[in-house]
């Protein structure tokens, strides 16, 4: 077995550069050495909650066979969050490492028509990991706006978009040498493939919308768009993607970035998963996101290639609330026993499952209980390749490479991690202490229970995660110092413009 002692004789890295993100020494990336970078596959779901993976709740009724073997080969991270609540904002983050509140896009989520959020000089993962020698592509749901042409020079919407014309402001323009998916989410129109920097066919049709829970919006699409084979698409385009890239350059490491399209609406499992859960159809459709992930580790096996890659499998916030009927009809509970749902500011609407395997270098079957984030996935890239980040770079990513090498590290590898809701609402989590600065969820609206705003509430509320992970005792009034303490760590982060530490 390869200690973490053994790996940092390896590839050069010394403890002191481990713990400072951003001051890499490793792996190099040219010439002959670059055999020895490790490829990279980012698997991300769209609205999948921490409870409804088996290995991370045992009472979970949805089997997912492929990512329990995923965990058991490799490491389950306990704490992990999305940047935000929903899932523009955590996209944002995931690309660049930096929290998506420093953008226009202060709340909500942008739509199939949007302009560009990412901007165009920014470093992404992609690019980065281009420059050092990978080759890149995106599968899957982008969600970051295109730079549609126009037929009329206006702000793109569904009556002026020139289909006939390349987008201007795609993954290929942010560092992706390949690019096959859709503009926003399934439910979102425009209804059409784009590969690259065009469209595979123009939304020519009109198609009406459909109700909860196959809930999709009316609008323009491209002729035969079927919205229940675009995940049997994606997943094959996502192995296709390996398996040429092996044959055609088997020397040289990739990066795939696949963000898939559920089990976010509309839930529309195919025939070969319906009936294979005790969650109703969503659960079934999250049968078929495992089944996806599944496709992708057997691509990496039967190509040689799955000893040497980093795999890690996410989501990009928490479950939806609308899905309620499963607790109450299954007794399933995709929040897991945290507060909140997609949306909240609560963990229940950002912290998600996370799982990374690495055979050559993570031991199988480990658990890691540090606090991390999506927009970690820069500096982590950064820390394999070597490479030291620039101070305009990924201001809010921190490497989680130490806390993968090492089961048993004790050292936090983040001071803390900003929370965001849909509507723009904070909170900030340091150690065993987070703090909202709103009253109630920051996001859905509840009628009922105990999540309900009640007229003598704190203006803001504080909980001890370590021994009230579900949030239910708000200690904001009685522990003033630690209030004062986080909220003066949120401003500086604000003012500053960074939360990870300084370059030097």
């Amino acid at each position: 077995m390869t200690t973490r002692r053994d790996f940092l004789k390896t590839v050069g890295l010394g403890a002191a550069s481990l713990l400072l993100p951003g001051c890499t020494h490793g792996l190099k990336s040219s010439g002959k050495d670059r055999r020895k970078l490790p490829n990279i596959v980012f698997i991300m779901a769209d609205d999948l909650g921490y409870g409804d993976v088996t290995c991370l709740n045992s009472d979970s009724k949805i089997p997912t066979p492929n990512l329990d073997r995923l965990a058991s080969e490799g490491m389950r991270f306990t704490d992990a969050h999305s940047g935000s609540a929903v899932c523009t904002p955590t996209r944002y983050g995931v690309l660049t490492g930096r929290y998506c509140w420093r953008t226009r896009l202060k709340q909500g989520v942008l739509w199939g028509y949007s302009e560009p959020l990412v901007e165009p000089e920014r470093m992404t993962v992609a690019s980065l990991l281009r420059r050092h020698g990978y080759r890149t592509a995106c599968v899957g749901k982008w969600h970051l706006g295109l730079g549609w042409a126009t037929i009329d020079g206006q702000k793109p919407n569904r009556n002026n978009v020139d289909y006939t014309k390349p987008i201007k402001a795609g993954p290929a323009a942010l560092g992706f040498d390949y690019f096959f998916g859709i503009p926003a989410s399934l439910d979102m129109d425009p209804y059409v493939y784009i590969e690259n920097d065009r469209v595979t066919a123009p939304a020519r049709e009109i198609i009406e919308g459909h109700g909860w829970p196959e809930f999709y919006r009316g609008g323009p699409a491209a002729p035969g768009f079927k919205h229940e084979e675009v995940m049997p698409t994606l997943t094959e385009k996502a192995v296709e993607f390996i398996e040429k890239h092996q044959s055609q350059s088997p020397g040289r490491p990739f990066f795939l970035y696949f963000p898939l399209t559920a089990p976010h609406t509309p839930i529309l499992p195919t025939e070969q998963f319906r009936g294979r859960s005790k969650a109703g159809k969503y659960g079934d459709f999250v049968v078929q996101v495992d089944w996806m992930a599944g496709q992708v580790m057997n691509a990496l096996a039967k190509n040689g290639v799955a000893d040497n890659t980093l795999i890690i499998f996410t989501s990009d916030n928490g479950p939806e609330k609308g899905m309620e009927q499963r607790i109450e009809e299954y007794a399933h509970h995709s929040s897991y026993h945290f507060r909140g749902k997609k949306r909240d500011i609560w963990d229940g609407g950002h912290r998600i499952p996370f799982i990374v395997r690495w055979p050559a270098r993570i031991r199988a079957n480990t658990v890691s209980d540090q606090t991390i984030c999506l927009t970690d996935l820069m500096a982590t890239a950064a820390e394999i390749v070597g490479v030291k980040l620039a101070e305009n770079a990924a201001e809010d990513s921190y490497s989680i490479l130490p806390a993968m090498l090492d089961e048993y590290l004790t050292k936090p590898i983040r001071e803390a991690v900003v929370h965001h809701s849909s509507t723009g609402e904070f909170a900030i989590r340091r150690d065993r202490w987070k703090l909202i600065l709103c009253r109630g969820s920051g996001g859905n609206r509840y009628e009922t229970g105990p999540n309900v705003i009640k007229q003598d509430d704190p203006p803001g509320q504080l909980y001890d995660m370590k021994d009230d992970y579900s949030e239910k005792k708000n200690l904001y009034n009685g522990r003033p110092e630690i209030v004062e303490r986080l909220s003066d760590l949120l401003e500086k982060y604000k003012r500053q413009g960074y939360s990870r530490p300084p370059i030097r």
